[in-house]
């Protein structure tokens, strides 16, 4: 069986040091990774980065970030996308997210558009996507009713119930990251959730601050845990875990791990 990491920043400067440490890691561990851009430059360092050599481990996934939608060049990403679109597997990291918005009120109103844009090119080459969501779910549920997507991802789900519920009418997979091991909110969210419809991630290199002493998340330690977590909450074994998310990281990526 192959365990998925549904969403990290391998491209990150976190991780340049012992990317190829990561790479070795994920075969020995039976493990492969969603590595997702958030703007023009993150895509070209990725194309740079991935390479028929890492193409057994790494799913790349190109997108814009909400943070990055006021100011990166749209047709420049177009331009970079299209030309090297038989090495891209997904579209991701895209979304919205109000709390980068400044005093002028501008920069939501330009995210809806590029999120938009990008959700065109996900629905035009049927690859699957993965959702920045951080306030402004509502919103982009509403959105999406208005595409034919092949597998959407809520990434490191941050809903309601009610939220939920929705996301799973819609049949939308819902990811959750290493704050599982210590949420009871998310450990609660999690057993409301479709188990055909769960997925885990590290969002690596997202840092943790108290016990985890400020240190980046790496996806061959911090992936195993979640996947643990979500055995022991769901009153599982890691075996019939391990079998489910691979089940549903293939109904996600439409195709085999």
């Amino acid at each position: 069986m192959v365990l998925l990491d549904a969403h990290i920043h391998l491209i990150d400067n976190e991780f340049s040091d012992y990317r190829q440490h990561i790479f070795r890691s994920l075969r020995e561990l039976r493990m492969k990774a969603c590595s997702v851009t958030v703007d023009t430059n993150s895509l070209q360092k990725s194309l740079e980065c991935f390479d028929d050599s890492t193409r057994d481990v790494v799913f790349l996934f190109a997108g814009i970030h909400p943070e990055n939608a006021a100011s990166d060049d749209l047709n420049v990403f177009y331009d970079v996308f299209n030309n090297n679109i038989n090495s891209i597997d997904g579209i991701g990291e895209i979304g919205l997210d109000p709390t980068y918005e400044d005093r002028s009120g501008s920069i939501y109103s330009k995210q809806v558009e590029v999120f938009n844009r990008m959700l065109c090119l996900a629905e035009k080459i049927r690859k699957p996507v993965s959702i920045h969501s951080r306030g402004s779910l509502n919103h982009i549920l509403e959105i999406l009713k208005s595409y034919d997507l092949m597998g959407v991802m809520l990434h490191w789900f941050e809903g309601s119930m009610k939220q939920l519920a929705i996301s799973d009418d819609m049949d939308l997979f819902v990811s959750y990251g290493p704050s599982l091991i210590y949420s009871k909110e998310k450990k609660a969210l999690l057993r409301k959730t479709r188990k055909d419809k769960i997925l885990v991630e590290t969002d690596g290199p997202v840092k943790y601050r108290g016990c985890f002493n400020n240190f980046p998340s790496m996806s061959t330690s911090f992936l195993i845990s979640v996947a643990n977590c979500v055995a022991v909450a769901l009153g599982m074994t890691y075996e019939e875990t391990e079998a489910l998310l691979e089940r549903n990281s293939e109904g996600y990526l439409s195709r085999k791990l």
